[in-house]
Formats: C-alpha cells, sequence, structure tokens
C-alpha cells in the first residue's frame, strides 16, 4: 500500500513540476510584450495612433515601394487636367450634375462624395444623384462618412436597387491623431458610446465588371494600404491628401470628380487639386467649363499609359494557377 502512495506521490509532484515550468515560459514570453499603447492611453489620454513610426512616410524601410511611390506620384502629375472647380449650393448639385450629363454629355470614371466634415448630407444627396449615367461602366465610387454616417451608408448600398448598381469592394479607413486634430469628428448629442469613434470610413463601390488579375490598364490595387493616418503635412481643410492619393493610386482613370455636399466655412477652405473638378458650396475657385474640361482629358488622354517600370514594381495578383 505504501508503494502505490509512494508513486501517487511522484506522479503528483512531477506534474506540479511541468505547470509550474509552462506557466514559468509563459510569463517570460508576455515579458517581451510591452507595447501596450491601449493600457498607455487609458493613463495618459495619448491615443496609440500617435506613437507610430511611419506615418510621414509609410513605405520607409522598403527602397521598391517608395520607387513606385515616386514614380506613380509623377506619373500622375504628367496625366493629370488642370485644377477645376464648380461653387454652386448644396441644393443645386444635383441640378447640375443632370445639366452635365444630358446637356455637355459628361462622365466620370471616378467619384467621390463626402469630406471630413460632420455636417454633410451625403444619405440624401446619394438617393437624389443619377449615379448610374454620372458614372462610367466600368467605374468607381468613393463615399467618406464618420463611423455614424457609415451605418447610414450601409443601410443604403444593401437595398436591392442599390446592390444592382454598385458593388461594394473596399472599405478605407482614416484616423486622425488625436483629439485636438480638425480631423476629429467628435461625438453626437445621443452618442453615449464608451469608446471615441475618431475613425472616418470609405466605402469604394465598383460599376460594371473589374478583376484584379487581367484589369491592370483601369486599376492598380493594393499599392496603398486601407488605413491612413493623420500627418504633420496636412494643410487645414476638410480634405486630407490622403483621400486624393488612395484614389488616384487605385484607378488609371483621369475623368474624377469630387462632390462635397457641405458647407465648410473659410476657416477650412476646399482647395484645388491637379485631376480633379470639385463641386461644392465652398469651393476657392469656380471656373469650370465643359468644353475646356473635354479639351483637357483630351491633352491628358482618360487614362494613364502603361509604364514598364511601374507594372513591374507594382504588387499584383498571383497568377491562377493550372490545372
Amino acid at each position: 500500500m505504501s508503494a502505490v502512495l509512494e508513486e501517487i506521490y511522484q506522479k503528483s509532484s512531477s506534474d506540479k513540476k511541468t505547470i509550474a515550468k509552462k506557466h514559468h515560459s509563459f510569463k517570460s514570453a508576455n515579458e517581451f510584450h510591452t507595447n501596450d499603447y491601449s493600457n498607455n492611453y487609458i493613463h495618459t489620454q495619448s491615443p496609440p495612433q500617435s506613437h507610430i513610426r511611419n506615418i510621414e512616410n509609410t513605405v520607409d524601410g522598403y527602397p521598391k515601394l517608395q520607387k513606385l511611390f515616386n514614380l506613380k506620384e509623377k506619373q500622375i502629375m504628367q496625366h493629370a487636367t488642370k485644377p477645376f472647380g464648380c461653387r454652386v449650393e448644396v441644393d443645386e448639385i444635383v441640378p447640375k450634375l443632370n445639366e452635365w450629363i444630358q446637356k455637355d454629355n459628361i462622365t466620370f470614371d471616378v467619384v467621390m462624395v463626402g469630406c471630413l466634415t460632420e455636417n454633410q448630407f451625403i444619405y440624401p444627396l446619394l438617393m437624389q444623384l443619377p449615379i448610374n449615367r454620372l458614372i462610367s461602366k466600368p467605374g468607381f465610387l468613393f463615399v467618406w462618412g464618420s463611423a455614424q454616417k457609415i451605418n447610414e451608408l450601409s443601410r443604403l448600398l444593401n437595398n436591392e436597387v442599390w446592390a444592382k448598381k454598385f458593388r461594394r469592394s473596399e472599405e478605407l479607413v482614416f484616423v486622425p491623431v488625436n483629439k485636438s486634430s480638425p480631423f476629429y469628428p467628435g461625438l453626437e448629442a445621443d452618442d453615449e458610446s464608451l469608446f471615441d469613434k475618431m475613425q472616418w470610413h470609405c466605402w469604394m463601390c465598383i460599376t460594371g465588371t473589374v478583376r484584379r488579375a487581367t484589369d491592370g490598364h483601369l486599376i492598380h490595387c493594393n499599392i496603398d494600404t486601407d488605413l491612413a493616418i493623420e500627418t504633420k503635412n496636412n494643410k487645414v481643410g476638410p480634405i486630407p491628401s490622403q483621400l486624393y492619393k488612395v484614389t488616384e493610386n487605385f484607378s488609371t482613370a483621369t475623368r474624377r470628380l469630387h462632390i462635397i455636399p457641405a458647407r465648410t466655412g473659410s476657416e477650412t477652405p476646399i482647395r484645388m487639386r491637379h485631376g480633379w473638378v470639385i463641386m461644392g458650396p465652398d469651393v476657392l475657385l469656380d471656373n469650370f467649363d465643359a468644353n475646356e474640361y473635354k479639351s483637357e482629358i483630351e491633352r491628358v488622354g482618360s487614362n494613364l499609359p502603361k509604364e514598364s517600370t511601374v507594372e513591374t514594381l507594382r504588387p499584383k495578383s498571383p497568377a491562377p494557377g493550372k490545372n
């Protein structure tokens, strides 16, 4: 009987040593995870995104991607129209677009709606926009809104009528660096969320059929990440440059329209940008002319030309395997 008890005791001691050894190894591994910025935020109110080191240059340490970014930037500028602005009140945006479509026979390949201000009326505008005639096929629609507005857009894009026109493809996110940022959306009066909803969301939708593997003349996928963080270089205004760059890098189209359905005021001016027609009530430059715009598109071409170096450097979808 004593021999049996002795065996049980030795086995129990061995199990305890094994458990203790495993516990020690787990503890040692966890000691390496010291960058707990979520916990740091609780104590210091410094958001985790303010500690990211490559915000200013997202491709720092990746020379091939850096070269690709530089080549793309030069190529986009070489084939960009002059800046066009159309100053129009929010309730006149839809009639003006109908005039461009019916009278001037103008369509766009890329349309971006919204900016980083809370007072914009995106949902009512999208319900009225002649979007199926405004955007060519294939074409791309980028809609920016806060976390609250993106819920409205999700319901809209799940509507059967909209689902037939657009295929929701990607979600992009822009994050202000802290609460003092001019891009911080703030909270609505009835918002009692435990966490601050700092981020801005963008639904990227596609009309027609576009395939990553075969349509490299239309899209250059995977050049930018789906997440952009505010940089120190952002100028005062409702539209960070990252919002434009992600669309320019994604689509090779040169016919681009940005609709801003809100008053932004003189303190946050809407600056013009080469390669874009920007429409809104507070646009600084009101110079859009349909015939001049068509001439500019003829000059630069409707799509960026293929360049061998860019095609070699840019990420691509894997080639389909052969059976």
